[in-house]
């Protein structure tokens, strides 16, 4: 499938590394603008460049911490000027930090998660909505597998994406009168750098066809931002097949 946002604006948050970067070259390839937001602005360029390179599309970096609501509005603001509005917004940026027994957990650990994976992702959603009612488009949440069952081994990253899937199938019932399509997605385990901050990657802990790979994610996240007005997809699970196995 080609060309099926052509001309289309989106902003992806974490677009760094991983599923966001992945993300941005999959909404490029289908001809969507892009506005790419992370912390590591090298990075973005490096991005931004390869995707201008292989698509007729425009990138364009702006370095932000999804944590700073300020920061996030003149994101939004950046990209609505220069494009003239928002059609997708992928509200992606989250961290996974190694955690103990609740009593022993360490405060700045969970205050990094809570900080990024609940109030960055309402930061975007909210200065986002009123542009996604505009153009009646797509907001979309990196949630996870762990938002849907209990999680023992990192009980607070967990209920970061409990939190996470609440908002988004809740705003779903508040904006989609409105025109706008808000989707979570579900993957299980993914090979990207999620668990760097304390540990082994996953890219490198898990074994190359073992998990799911970026770019399938990014696949998943493309399909529910071609969606349509009046339809949308609410929650798509992108599971390891042998996820249940032990259960």
């Amino acid at each position: 499938m080609t060309d099926t946002l052509t001309d289309a604006t989106a902003l992806v948050t974490g677009a760094s590394s991983g599923i966001g970067a992945a993300t941005a070259r999959e909404l490029a390839s289908r001809g969507a603008n892009v506005v790419l937001s992370a912390r590591r602005e090298e990075r973005l360029e490096t991005l931004a460049t390869e995707m201008s390179d292989n698509h007729d599309v425009e990138s364009v970096v702006h370095p932000t911490d999804v944590t700073d609501n300020a920061a996030v509005e003149a994101l939004v603001d950046a990209a609505v000027e220069r494009f003239g509005g928002l059609d997708v917004v992928v509200n992606n940026a989250g961290l996974g930090r190694a955690e103990t027994a609740i009593e022993d957990l360490d405060l700045d650990a969970y205050r990094q998660m809570m900080d990024v994976n609940c109030d960055g992702m309402f930061h975007v959603a909210r200065a986002a909505m009123p542009h996604l009612k505009e153009s009646a488009g797509n907001l979309l949440f990196l949630g996870s597998m762990a938002g849907q069952y209990p999680r023992p081994g990192a009980p607070v990253y967990a209920a970061t994406k409990w939190w996470t899937r609440g908002l988004a199938l809740s705003l779903q019932g508040s904006a989609g009168n409105e025109g706008v399509g808000v989707t979570v997605i579900n993957p299980t385990e993914v090979r990207t750098e999620f668990a760097s901050e304390d540990g082994e990657k996953f890219a490198e802990a898990i074994e190359p066809g073992d998990a799911a790979e970026p770019a399938d994610v990014a696949r998943a996240i493309a399909f529910a931002a071609e969606q349509e007005d009046p339809n949308v997809v609410q929650e798509l699970d992108l599971f390891r097949r042998d996820k249940f196995t032990d259960w």
